[in-house]
């Protein structure tokens, strides 16, 4: 009894940020039954969006890397309570992710064109004088390249470092799908291609008060509840630590020694195993229950 107590806890807490019971579009991921949705089970970003702990790591990296961008930190900061509720942005961002990847063609659909319509009134001038839009097509490629980008990093980091670098290409190529649907454009397709990006667009990346304000929000965020705190303490770290070496130095940090990387790449790993036992009904499972639905019916089984 203690122990499944315990384990909803754990997995109520991390619903809230993934599922968010309070947001403003309501996901079904059971059904249609046998709807694969715009990828699929065999896809490459099931398999990477598919483990919470190494998605939440990636998306609190790809977050202070994408405020590395003048224009994208003014449009957050401009245009969102991010200051009074950094939280609340993770679980929008969760959200899409997962409705995205495994919700329905209908629901990921109706994301997308949401998200679109958003975008629309994110539009302001920065405070180096440079007008801003968060429809800007190339804005929109730096803001999905720093994700995608920072969750394979997380995944072969903290689940599956043997993940081929083929099914690495796959999943940069299966979810430009996404940043194009957006209006992206010119999104790079493969990890070669990811890195030479990256490389090509360090000299527009600065880091001013604004950009560290938004660093020490990222690291005084609380966590969702008094049972995940060490687990929350040990994501932040990490987070950071899975930054490039040039975005550390951009931050004014230096990385850590091969010693206390060692100790905390261990620590996380050990500190998410909870996570990992305690999720039974994220949107990677009731996806599958849904997709499966039709085999079902076929077989009539």
């Amino acid at each position: 009894m203690v122990k499944e107590y315990v384990r909803k806890q754990i997995e109520g807490q991390v619903l809230g940020i993934s599922m968010p019971a309070r947001a403003p579009l309501k996901l079904d991921f059971l059904n249609p039954p046998g709807d694969p949705g715009l990828f699929g089970p065999g896809s490459a970003c099931w398999e990477v969006h598919g483990d919470f702990s190494a998605m939440l790591i990636g998306g609190m990296s790809a977050l202070l890397l994408q405020m590395l961008d003048p224009l994208a930190l003014a449009g957050v900061l401009g245009h969102s309570n991010f200051r009074e509720d950094m939280l609340g942005r993770l679980r929008r961002t969760a959200q899409f992710i997962a409705g995205t990847t495994y919700g329905s063609t209908v629901d990921a659909e109706r994301l997308i064109a949401r998200v679109r319509q958003i975008h629309l009134s994110v539009t302001g001038v920065s405070t180096d004088g440079r007008p801003y839009s968060a429809s800007d097509p190339d804005l929109l490629t730096w803001v999905h390249v720093a994700e995608v980008h920072s969750f394979l990093q997380a995944h072969l980091r903290y689940k599956n470092p043997h993940f081929p670098r083929a099914r690495q290409d796959q999943y940069f190529d299966e979810y430009a799908l996404i940043a194009e649907r957006l209006g992206a454009r010119h999104v790079p397709r493969s990890q070669r291609a990811i890195e030479r990006y990256l490389e090509e667009r360090r000299a527009a990346l600065h880091c001013d008060a604004r950009t560290l304000e938004v660093y020490d929000i990222v690291m005084d965020a609380p966590a969702p509840g008094a049972s995940s705190r060490v687990v929350t303490w040990m994501v932040k770290r990490a987070a950071v630590d899975l930054l490039p070496v040039w975005a550390l130095e951009l931050f004014g940090r230096k990385p850590l020694n091969r010693a206390a990387r060692a100790g905390l790449h261990t620590a996380t790993r050990l500190s998410v195993l909870p996570i990992r036992w305690a999720v039974r009904n994220g949107a990677p499972a009731l996806a599958r229950r849904r997709v499966q639905g039709q085999v079902e019916a076929r077989t009539g089984a």
